[in-house]
């Protein structure tokens, strides 16, 4: 199957989801519920903000398309034989990277070299550093349900060698210093472009220019009365939180 009729079917399988729509609950007509079959409904919509009472095979081609790294349909149609590929890979590997890391990743590749990759340059080093390599494992969603159709490497992941467990680091005192904070700051700036990508805000630039991830994470995220708390599950909050935030920063911008 061509790259474009494989996402042209993803669209179909994502429109055949939403139309298992039903009312969820009776007091609130407004919140629905689905029987999906191949994508995490739910997760989809409300990581991207979707109109659940206008929602055409036309949005989940645009949505298909924000999933693989393109800014709607038409960009992805149009899109190069390679560039395809790599969207196809994007879409099989979304349990271990997501879109907007990858990109992130390459534009870091690409300022670190001083140079800007040509497409099939791309795709080598996606296949090279993330297809072909395991224990990759995406902070993010992936959004399919048919986990057994994943790529055959995915079994590989299932049953992964034996490690000694590791203990936990514990965050026990705030304000978080040294590499700690670090190490938050950096996930909270991913999770922030993550997120403004999935709900494309009116007005992004002012957005970016209002959010702070040093005041996020030293006074939003974490409360003296949740110490002590396990770093990386701390770590996850970010992820779990930060969008609302994020929301609530897209409104004051566009008042």
């Amino acid at each position: 199957m061509k790259p474009i009729d494989f996402f042209k079917l993803q669209s179909k399988n994502l429109f055949k989801d939403y139309k298992t729509q039903r009312p969820a609950i009776e007091a609130d007509p407004s919140y629905f519920g689905y029987d999906p079959k191949f994508f995490d409904i739910n997760g989809l919509f409300l990581d991207y903000g979707i109109d659940e009472e206008k929602f055409s095979l036309m949005n989940a081609q645009h949505l298909i398309a924000k999933l693989v790294g393109f800014g709607k349909w038409t960009d992805l149609v149009n899109a190069s034989a390679n560039e395809l590929k790599l969207a196809k890979l994007l879409f099989d590997h979304q349990h271990k990277v997501s879109a907007e890391v990858w990109k992130m990743y390459l534009m870091q590749q690409e300022r670190d070299n001083n140079v800007i990759f040509e497409d099939e340059t791309r795709l080598e080093i996606f296949t090279m550093v993330f297809a072909n390599v395991d224990g990759h494992e995406t902070m993010f969603r992936d959004y399919r349900l048919a986990k057994d159709e994943k790529p055959s490497d995915e079994n590989q992941i299932v049953k992964p060698p034996k490690k000694k467990k590791k203990t936990a680091v514990q965050i026990t005192a705030l304000p978080l210093v040294g590499t700690n904070r670090k190490k938050f700051i950096e996930t909270a700036n991913l999770v922030f472009e993550h997120v403004i990508e999935r709900i494309e805000p009116q007005r992004p630039q002012l957005v970016r220019e209002m959010w702070n991830a040093e005041k996020y994470i030293d006074e939003l995220l974490l409360r003296p009365d949740m110490l002590p708390i396990d770093r990386d599950y701390a770590l996850s909050l970010i992820d779990a939180f930060l969008v609302h935030h994020v929301i609530d920063l897209a409104a004051k911008a566009d008042q």
